[in-house]
């Protein structure tokens, strides 16, 4: 790729990024580049009838999506290529009955979704977005909400007030420190059923505070993606892990639209910053039972043909990847130190917190070296725990050969992250040739 490119993917991902405060918004804006593309929406509630060529998505639970390009080939023949993400991101969320007072102050009652860098989440000009079920005609009806403004702020505590906060660090509550203040009681109660209906009006959709039956709500940082560095090679965005993985496989799969031998399609969990333990999660039966399905419709038809289909197969599990610090070089396995802009990165652990095996890593080598990429290499220092993905779910559940592998970056599980701009293309290069 062109240096042209390059920015516009680093561009475009920026874009993805913001049109996606929730797991909800992210699914709805990978749906909406799908259906331009012309993939077509498929109900699991009704029958399918696919053939080769075929384009489609499906969606589970508002907040996972499955997207296929049905190959040329029968799937027992050739199998899937395929790439797993996740659309979800370590953030604050309201509780079912969140509003609190407190000292003259109107707040929201949060929960700590995922392993989140609390600090990060102070002074702070947050907003809220998400779903909300309505009543509609007697019938419950799912709408998306983002108010796009700032609303709400977790302020720090002074200094003068906490004087060993720089020598001792700052240690937070999880119940007590992070509940974000809305307004002044004296400035006149503030009713959140009725924030929610006044969002919803804007968006043409009229309910009063009675009507709206539940809600799933996520705070985010209203500060828009960026870039910087001396040549603007770095990406400072929220939700970096792991949105930049999906919007690369989703990338990927946009990129070439002729024929494809093997069936190629991309699969964005939520669920997984919690474990995956969902209807709709990597440890649910939302891909066997997409894969079933196409089974059924292009192949021989034998009762083994899923079988067969999966041993033919290949899933790349893309996550983000830890890339060495500058000020914490010591905590990295040495000879093991991605670095930003340095390419991918084939994540290793024997325990099996990463499904990579000397198989996989190297055919997702020769496919680096297909794309004209090198690949970078990590692995846990031997004295620290390992963070886990949606690789090893779905391998111990499909039996599916899995590689993990991951772009470079820093300050994980932030409420802002950092990134490579050259990594970008680098990684769509490569999950361009797992499906060429």
């Amino acid at each position: 790729m062109s240096p042209t490119d390059t920015d516009a993917l680093a561009t475009d991902l920026l874009q993805y990024i913001d049109a996606s405060p929730t797991p909800y918004h992210a699914v709805r804006e990978t749906a909406r580049r799908l259906t331009a593309a012309g993939y077509r929406p498929l109900d699991e509630r009704e029958s399918w009838s696919l053939k080769a060529g075929d384009r489609f998505f499906v969606v589970r639970g508002d907040t996972s999506i499955a997207a296929f390009h049905v190959g040329s080939r029968p799937v027992d023949q050739v199998g899937f290529r395929l790439v797993g993400a996740h659309t979800d991101s370590p953030n604050l969320r309201l509780k079912p009955n969140a509003q609190v007072s407190r000292h003259g102050y109107q707040q929201l009652g949060v929960e700590i979704y995922g392993g989140v860098l609390l600090h990060t989440w102070t002074d702070r000009d947050l907003s809220l977005a998400g779903r909300v079920v309505v009543l509609e005609n007697g019938r419950p009806r799912h709408h998306l909400v983002d108010f796009r403004r700032p609303l709400l702020r977790v302020p720090n505590l002074a200094i003068h007030l906490n004087r060993g906060v720089n020598t001792d660090g700052l240690k937070l509550n999880a119940q007590d420190h992070m509940v974000p203040v809305l307004g002044l009681e004296r400035a006149g109660e503030v009713e959140l059923r009725g924030l929610l209906t006044e969002e919803l009006a804007r968006a043409g959709v009229k309910a009063s505070g009675d009507d709206v039956l539940g809600y799933d709500l996520c705070l985010y940082d209203v500060q828009p993606s960026t870039r910087s560095g001396a040549h603007g090679e770095f990406l400072h965005a929220a939700r970096l892990d792991n949105l930049a993985s999906c919007h690369a496989s989703l990338s990927a799969l946009l990129a070439d639209s002729g024929p494809r031998e093997a069936t190629c399609g991309v699969v964005l969990y939520d669920h997984e910053e919690c474990g995956s333990r969902s209807a709709q999660g990597a440890a649910s039966p939302f891909l066997k039972d997409v894969l079933e399905r196409i089974v059924l419709s292009h192949s021989d038809g034998k009762a083994d043909a899923l079988h067969r289909a999966l041993r033919h197969s290949f899933l790349v599990s893309a996550d983000m990847a830890h890339a060495v610090h500058p000020n914490y070089a010591s905590l990295h396995e040495p000879k093991h130190h991605p670095l930003l802009g340095g390419g991918p990165v084939i994540k290793s652990n024997v325990n099996q917190s990463y499904a990579t095996d000397g198989e996989s890593w190297a055919h997702f080598a020769a496919l680096c070296r297909e794309a004209g990429v090198k690949p970078q290499h990590f692995v846990t220092r031997t004295d620290l725990g390992c963070g886990s993905t949606i690789g090893p779910i779905t391998a111990g559940q499909l039996g599916i050969r899995t590689v993990d592998v991951g772009n470079p970056m820093l300050s994980m599980h932030s409420i802002r992250e950092m990134a490579a701009a050259s990594d970008v293309h680098a990684m769509v290069a490569v999950l361009r040739r797992l499906f060429a």
